[in-house]
């Protein structure tokens, strides 16, 4: 449960009173890189700059939305579990659901430089630092490169078994920008290296579960609800083959957090909540 800031107030009011329409989601996916280190399990975050238009400064998995051109990857360009196997953990048709899993690869090296392609289905990119795959990782930021002209330049392959779907988040209406989106794990591959790309984020992190959530408790980072939850979960492992075992096992829920409202506080106003599953009011 998480009390929202004065300014929703008006918004709450105009979307319970119908003049005001909640925006479309958009359809997003969101990696959370996992990797075994010194004190046990570590999940790879960055902080958003204070200048983005959605959860500034908050910290996150790397993740973003849908490029539409994602859905046109060639099975050719493909390995793995096919795209119609991942229709119902992603709560997606085979085109939506195709994309979403190469948004999860496409937003990886973007946000982390982290590739989970090979040149084919038993290999896996060793190394994505030079000048080369910079140019390409800008080009696919700034959308002047589609993710399947990057395969073809490259003569890569998705790696969709390195993937696993572990939660499905959608945006309160009372936000301004919203999205629809799928949180996938990931093991960082071997010979591969995380580094600060710049851009979106201005400090990254490998992190213990329980780390980031004590660091958010002391103030020191900032975690949207969905990113707090998925970390909470994650403490309960200690290695990524166990996190990857549990994933093959998991069954997700679509988590839509809603806004309640509370008895006017002394100087009139109303109190708005976020409440998640699990929270008094969230039941439909």
């Amino acid at each position: 449960m998480m009390e929202l800031p004065a300014e929703f107030i008006e918004r709450a009011r105009q979307l319970a009173a119908g003049t005001l329409q909640a925006p479309d989601p958009r359809d997003a996916a969101t990696v959370v890189l996992l990797r075994d280190g010194a004190n046990g399990l570590e999940v790879y975050l960055l902080r958003r700059v204070s200048s983005m238009a959605f959860a500034a400064g908050a910290t996150v998995f790397p993740g973003g939305s849908v490029d539409p051109r994602d859905a046109h990857l060639p099975n050719s360009y493909w390995s793995g579990p096919d795209a119609a196997e991942w229709t119902n953990a992603l709560s997606a048709d085979v085109d939506l659901a195709r994309a979403l899993v190469c948004a999860a690869v496409r937003e990886t090296f973007e946000e982390s430089g982290v590739l989970l392609a090979g040149t084919d289905d038993a290999e896996v990119v060793a190394d994505t630092r030079g000048e080369d795959w910079e140019a390409d990782r800008l080009a696919l930021i700034d959308r002047t490169l589609s993710f399947t002209a990057f395969c073809e330049r490259r003569g890569l392959v998705v790696r969709a078994d390195l993937l696993r779907p572990w939660a499905h988040w959608i945006t309160p209406e009372i936000e301004s920008k919203r999205f629809d989106t799928r949180f996938f794990i990931a093991a960082l591959p071997p010979g591969q290296r995380t580094r600060e790309v710049g851009g979106e984020a201005d400090r990254v992190f490998w992190l213990t579960p329980r780390a980031a959530l004590d660091r958010a408790v002391a103030g020191e980072m900032v975690l949207m609800p969905p990113t707090q939850a998925t970390l909470g979960e994650l403490t309960a492992y200690d290695a990524v083959e166990h996190v990857l075992a549990a994933a093959d096992d998991r069954h997700i829920n679509t988590v839509a957090p809603r806004v309640v409202v509370d008895d006017p506080s002394d100087n009139g106003e109303p109190r708005l909540r976020f409440v998640l599953p699990g929270d008094e009011g969230y039941a439909r």
